[in-house]
């Protein structure tokens, strides 16, 4: 029995793009995600073999899923001066439980990195960028002296910018105040399995379900190799540099409402 294709899917950025391709009632369970896993690999199974036998594993050589160990550390949280165990949050139940299933499927490898602490708190997305422009406004406030009322001395065109600033404090709630953990080991772990499926000729081709262009050197070694490389960014869009690199472009999940066509066209057509 040929098992000609490898699947290799970066855990985290599949986490990160799975919200915007499927429903919430598609992903609130681990069992949920790992069944969207299982459906985006036989997707590309049929997509590359042609064969529509439901025991599409016979194609298969291995499903490798990257990730890490969830965070076990404590920390004390600046806005809600609440102790945070991180190893009993949510996020992390949630994680050992899909690993667990995940460990459970056919022809499925589990490969883990973990999560180091290499910093404080910070606030995500841009809102400490917003909050550092409005350093003017706090520069006009003069300190040193105060009217005689012992009110303090703001230039009236810098009122409602103050206002402003203190709408936007206002608005800072306690999950946008993030500890700064960073995955260790994962592209790594990446890099040297494709390596080893190459040189090893394990597989055929590759699919890797990843978002950036740190696998570049390895896909060169692939299909220098003469193994097919497939990407799948999951719908999201990638550099045009990078289809020199690669021999497919596909995302096994349906496209999310609102993409361009030309950019499923572009998918289509290159995979």
């Amino acid at each position: 029995m040929s098992r000609e294709i490898a699947i290799l899917i970066d855990g985290g950025f599949f986490a990160k793009r799975l919200p915007k391709l499927v429903s919430e009632q598609h992903r609130t369970t681990a069992a949920n995600v790992v069944g969207s896993i299982r459906f985006m690999c036989h997707r590309h199974v049929e997509k590359l073999t042609g064969d529509g036998d439901p025991n599409w594993h016979k194609h298969v050589y291995r499903i490798f899923y990257y990730d890490a160990h969830p965070f076990e550390g404590q920390a004390h949280h600046p806005l809600t001066n609440r102790q945070i165990d991180f190893g009993k949050s949510d996020r992390a139940v949630f994680q050992r439980e899909m690993f667990d299933l995940l460990k459970k499927q056919r022809n499925v490898a589990l490969r883990l990195g973990k999560v180091n602490r290499v910093g404080g708190w910070g606030l995500t997305g841009n809102r400490l960028q917003k909050l550092l422009a409005t350093q003017s406004v706090l520069d006009a406030i003069d300190l040193e002296h105060p009217l005689a009322d012992g009110s303090l001395n703001l230039p009236g065109d810098k009122v409602e910018e103050l206002r402003k600033l203190q709408t936007q404090w206002g608005a800072i709630e306690a999950h946008h105040v993030a500890l700064d953990l960073r995955q260790k080991g994962v592209d790594m772990r990446i890099g040297l399995d494709i390596a080893s499926l190459t040189l090893k000729k394990l597989a055929k081709t590759i699919v890797l379900v990843a978002g950036d262009s740190d696998f570049v050197p390895a896909a060169k070694l692939a299909r220098h190799e003469g193994l097919q490389f497939v990407l799948d960014p999951m719908w999201q869009k990638v550099n045009d540099d990078l289809y020199e690199h690669i021999d497919g472009l596909h995302s096994g999940l349906p496209k999310p409402r609102g993409t361009a066509p030309a950019a499923d066209e572009v998918q289509e057509d290159a995979a």
